[in-house]
């Protein structure tokens, strides 16, 4: 079996609409305080654009982990 960790990093946009950066493989363990300043360093900057409009406010981020394994 495979585990794959990703972190998530959720905005809104200026048209409302929820947007996510994901980061592959994040340092373990995640250091809270890095990752908030990140996301502000992103919407004070405007560093992504996106088709629902530009980052204006962080929502909050969250590591997903995902298992996998062949069948049979």
């Amino acid at each position: 079996m495979a585990t794959k960790v990703v972190l998530q990093l959720q905005f809104l946009t200026d048209a409302n609409k929820k947007v996510r950066i994901s980061v592959p493989t994040p340092v373990q363990p995640v250091d809270n305080t890095a990752v908030d300043k990140a996301m502000d360093l992103i919407v004070e900057k405007q560093l992504f654009a996106f088709a629902q409009g530009m980052i204006v406010k962080k929502i909050g981020a969250e590591q997903v982990e995902t298992t996998s394994g062949s069948v049979g």
